[in-house]
């Protein structure tokens, strides 16, 4: 299991006690440390498309109007932190951030 986030973020240290707390050995991905591969990068935008990108985070709030207009894959490249957290992945299984739908798949 693989939490993708980043070590600041509250959400990822949430999910990350609770995970542990089910049993769950999750390896965490600090995305900003260890920046994603492209392989990487291009799973999470099949996986969740133009929902893998945070519209209301600075970061993307920050972005030039042609990095707003790019791809997903474009704009996690430039500024893996806006990124919508966490993402995690199990056995080919995702889920992305910490709500309801993800804490029922893995807790």
């Amino acid at each position: 299991m693989i939490l993708y986030g980043i070590s600041t973020c509250d959400t990822c240290k949430k999910a990350l006690k609770a995970l542990q707390a089910a049993g769950h050995e999750p390896e965490f991905r600090d995305v900003r440390a260890n920046p994603l591969s492209e392989q990487e990068i291009a799973q999470i935008v099949q996986e969740f498309g133009a929902r893998a990108i945070n519209k209301t985070s600075p970061t993307y709030r920050g972005f030039s109007a042609f990095l707003r207009e790019s791809e997903p894959e474009a704009q996690i490249q430039a500024q893996p932190t806006v990124m919508k957290r966490p993402v995690i992945e199990h056995d080919g299984k995702w889920t992305i951030a910490w709500d309801e739908a993800a804490q029922a798949v893995w807790l």
